[in-house]
């Protein structure tokens, strides 16, 4: 892999040398409480007994964030970068380990949401507030996913409230920066075998001017209005248990967000606005059948819905979730997991798609075993797409504790991407002397291998983590132009390979803790067209964080600086310059229940662009007042 380290990238990737130096000095010092994840797995385990690179982004994190997109949060990861076209209620995307937008799978408590039409994700209609964690597992997962997971997956789980006392109370409200103003509450408890949680919350922000004046080669913006491009959104959830026997649980969890946001459409359309919407459902049975066998068996619907008054056209998604999970434990440290599911997916759109239905069958096989030091996972997963037959899948890691603060690990994973219905099915559109579109139902799936390693030093205060990476991926999707009829059809023709080196870092001693991290990257296209840049769009080679909080008393204060590098923009190709960003966090209790937040974010009011032709937020305060009780 080649990368050139500037300046800047040598001073940040010092950072984390502070963290090494200190890696044994205060061993003892804060004992780290255990996460408990699902997504590495499909099973709940500790997070220090799951294989593979996984993060979690816990409620700590988002309560330091409360005037914050899920976007935003969710891209200050290690290995995350995310765009949007203008705000937080304007197209969003995010990129795993340089993979593309739509090679991310996003779930909603473990169901997909990933739009059948387009691939995106209905980011917008996702409130923060509902949220408890998010799981974010990087490297190709189709072995226990399915389509999509070839930069890997990230789990957002709604929040299903503590459980150990009969009932407990949340709310929050806060206002800031653009006329920003937000609230969220909620309850939940469990009682004679019922467990309940419920959750509201509704925002409106004035916002700012999503467009900016001219591109990045200074031509005219077209899409440009000058006015003010806020958004006013609501959400619900909840989740419904009762344990009818000890080992028998039957649950119910619901979401449903809203967004109305504004955008700029030109001059000729003054009042642009788009509708998202994201709904997540499930009804699920987990049985201990014995001391051995676990069951759960789910079925679930997601429906995400665009609504573009502006161009005045409508598209919306369902899916259907069945599946069915039987793991075995015949030994102490060995784990089989069987799986079935399968998904149906619905179109409804006011284009009129040559098929607006397909069906997934799939089968999957998931061991997770331990000897001694060595902890194995390994996943075979076959997905039959109706119209597309059988597309197979597996993955094997291998990490090795070295000591009891050492580890070592390998892995080696496949994933694959089925066309969208945009891509199959998009009726014949005759543009005149301007060409035509159609899509092309003989496209293949986009399919990669990633192999991965890794070396981790952890202790009850520290932990460091060095990965490398390399994914290739080939058959990727490309609009492809006859140049003698102007006839445009997507094809199999690009081949790209993303090799990357994270390291983080997080070390505690006393009230003060210190992270950071160091992505860089290599997101090359293979196959360049003329006139068009090997690096892949929307995607910097580096991206770095730092950040320190201290905690005085009832006070407890936070900076964070972030530098994300160069990056080439996918419609004009222009180069999009780096920049550096500074925000500062403070919170004070003013008792077991009270307290207050705030955040403030690019305090140096920094001008960058993420997409070309479009505005990001300057210098924004945010506060927040938490009650709980």
């Amino acid at each position: 892999m080649t990368i050139s380290f500037s300046r800047r990238t040598l001073a940040a990737t010092i950072c984390l040398f502070p963290l090494a130096a200190t890696a044994q000095s205060d061993a003892a010092a804060v004992p780290a409480l255990q996460d408990i994840v699902v997504t590495p797995s499909r099973t709940a385990e500790p997070l220090s007994d799951a294989v593979g690179d996984v993060t979690v982004i816990g409620p700590k994190q988002l309560a330091e964030a409360r005037g914050d997109s899920i976007a935003e949060i969710i891209g200050r990861a290690p290995g995350v970068q995310f765009t949007s076209n203008g705000g937080p209620q304007t197209v969003t995307s995010l990129f795993l380990r340089g993979a593309n937008s739509n090679h991310t799978l996003v779930l909603i408590d473990g169901m997909r949401i990933n739009g059948s039409a387009s691939g995106t994700v209905s980011f917008p209609a996702i409130d923060p507030a509902m949220v408890e964690r998010v799981e974010i597992l990087r490297g190709a997962a189709s072995s226990l996913y399915g389509s999509d997971a070839i930069g890997g997956v990230i789990n957002i789980i709604t929040k299903k409230g503590e459980q150990d006392r009969p009932l407990s109370a949340w709310a929050n409200v806060g206002y800031g920066t653009y006329e920003t103003a937000k609230s969220s509450l909620g309850l939940s408890g469990a009682a004679q075998g019922w467990d309940y949680s419920f959750s509201t919350s509704a925002a409106t922000s004035k916002g700012f001017d999503a467009t900016r004046r001219h591109t990045a080669n200074n031509a005219l913006n077209f899409n440009h209005y000058p006015d003010k491009d806020g958004y006013r959104s609501h959400a619900v959830s909840g989740t419904l248990g009762y344990r009818w026997a000890e080992g028998h649980r039957i649950g119910l969890t619901a979401y449903n967000g809203y967004t109305r946001g504004d955008y700029d459409a030109g001059t000729f359309t003054s009042d642009a606005y788009a509708l998202h919407r994201q709904q997540a459902y499930s009804l699920s049975s987990a049985d201990r059948i014995t001391d051995w066998w676990d069951s759960d068996l789910r079925f679930g619907f997601t429906k995400d819905g665009y609504d573009d008054r502006g161009y005045q056209s409508v598209v919306n998604s369902l899916k259907r979730h069945y599946s069915w999970t039987n793991t075995f434990k015949p030994l102490v440290d060995q784990r089989m997991s069987v799986l079935l599911e399968r998904q149906e997916e619905r179109v409804q759109s006011t284009t009129q798609y040559d098929r607006d239905a397909r069906n997934t069958n799939a089968a999957a096989l998931i061991y997770k075993g331990k000897f001694d030091r060595l902890h194995t996972q390994a996943s075979v997963r076959n997905d039959n797409i109706s119209g597309y037959g059988n597309q197979t899948t597996g993955s094997l890691g291998l990490d090795f504790d070295l000591t009891d603060t050492w580890q070592i690990g390998i892995a080696g994973n496949t994933g694959f991407h089925a066309p969208t219905f945009n891509d199959l099915y998009w009726p014949f559109e005759d543009f005149g002397p301007y060409g035509s579109f159609a899509g092309n139902p003989d496209l293949k799936p986009e399919k990669s291998r990633n192999v991965e390693a890794h070396v981790q030093y952890q202790d009850d205060s520290t932990l460091l983590r060095l990965t490398a990476y390399q994914n290739k991926i080939r058959n990727l999707i490309t609009n492809m132009t006859d140049p003698a009829t102007f006839a445009i059809t997507p094809q199999n023709i690009d081949h790209a390979t993303i090799r990357g080196v994270t390291l983080t870092g997080e070390h505690s001693f006393g009230d003060t803790t210190i992270r950071a991290s160091a992505d860089l990257m290599e997101p090359r296209n293979d196959d360049p067209k003329a006139g068009e840049n090997s690096q892949l769009p929307q995607r910097a080679r580096q991206v770095f964080h730092l950040g320190a909080e201290h905690r005085i008393q009832d006070w407890k204060l936070g900076a964070e600086y972030q530098y994300t590098g160069n990056r080439v923009d996918a419609s004009t190709q222009a180069r999009l310059g780096g920049y550096s960003l500074v925000n500062l966090t403070a919170a004070y209790d003013f008792s077991k229940s009270l307290g207050m937040q705030v955040r403030w974010n690019n305090i140096l009011d920094k001008d960058y662009v993420l997409v070309d032709g479009y505005n990001t937020p300057g210098s924004n305060v945010f506060v927040n007042l938490s009650w709980r009780m």
